[in-house]
């Protein structure tokens, strides 16, 4: 149960440092902007929008591939 405790103890003060020292950025780069603000490029700004969201996307299924493949693995073993 001691170790429990400590482990929550732990992630509550990683959840802490990270809320505390948290940077700000802008969403976008200068050339993205630029060519985003212009009027007229509403079809530009969707295909950038949607670019962005696959680029994210990758990257969450990968993480749940693996942490899906570590669940099988320790259920086999148990």
């Amino acid at each position: 149960m001691a170790k429990r405790s400590k482990s929550i103890f732990n992630y509550s003060l990683l959840l802490i440092a990270l809320c505390l020292f948290s940077q700000s950025a802008n969403a976008q780069c200068a050339m993205c902007r630029a060519a985003l603000t212009s009027e007229g490029n509403t079809t530009k700004a969707a295909a950038v929008n949607d670019g962005i969201v696959y680029l994210m996307v990758i990257p969450y299924l990968l993480v749940a591939g693996i942490g899906y493949a570590i669940y099988r693995m320790k259920k086999k073993k148990s």
